[in-house]
């Protein structure tokens, strides 16, 4: 390098230092950005950032849900993890009646099925995609008006078949695998009470 071209430590050290930082403050604000991008984009928000629901809501009823399928005990499973699901954002009370709320939630589990979702090489199914259809309504008990519904929420989900297991009835299914409702229950319970907070 010749006289001209050398570039010596000390002569450029702030000018470095300075653009070191500005691209450290770049990361770290574009990382911001697509962390709250990719968070809203799937449907889930960090617990207690809902703003959806009116100030004056304090008390939320969750009464048993209606189970309009043969899954012995879903109604039961469902609403105490929506209720559970509730009560850890820490920002509402929680009460299982109908009377004295001032938002009621109520649900409606219309159908459950499971079908096989991919096949090993003895055509035995490897894996089963479990599907659960629901209706729920959110309503503002001193408004008397729908605050978010969905007729028709659908959950899926898949799960490992069991050795030398072959059932498409979801009713066998659970009583094989009494841990796939409960699983399957609480993934149900924050999808739900994100959907309805965020309002996403």
């Amino acid at each position: 390098m010749t006289e001209g071209q050398t570039v010596t430590t000390e002569d450029t050290g702030d000018t470095e230092m300075g653009t070191w930082k500005r691209h450290i403050l770049l990361l770290r604000v574009l990382s911001v950005l697509c962390g709250s991008f990719l968070l809203s984009s799937c449907g889930y928000s960090l617990a207690g950032r809902g703003a959806f629901l009116p100030e004056y809501i304090k008390i939320v009823g969750v009464p048993t849900f209606t189970n309009r399928t043969a899954i012995f005990n879903l109604e039961t499973t469902l609403t105490q993890k929506v209720r559970a699901e509730f009560i850890g954002r820490g920002k509402y009370q929680i009460l299982p009646q109908a009377t004295g709320v001032d938002a009621l939630l109520t649900g409606e589990v219309t159908n459950v099925s499971i079908v096989p979702a991919s096949f090993a090489a003895n055509q035995l199914a490897s894996r089963y995609a479990l599907t659960m259809t629901a209706r729920i309504e959110l309503r503002d008990m001193r408004e008397n008006k729908v605050l978010w519904e969905n007729p028709s929420v659908s959950f899926r989900q898949e799960y490992e078949a069991t050795s030398g297991r072959n059932a498409v009835d979801a009713a066998a299914f659970f009583q094989q695998d009494t841990n796939a409702l409960d699983r399957m229950a609480s993934e149900f319970a924050r999808t739900i009470v994100s959907a309805i907070l965020e309002a996403f």
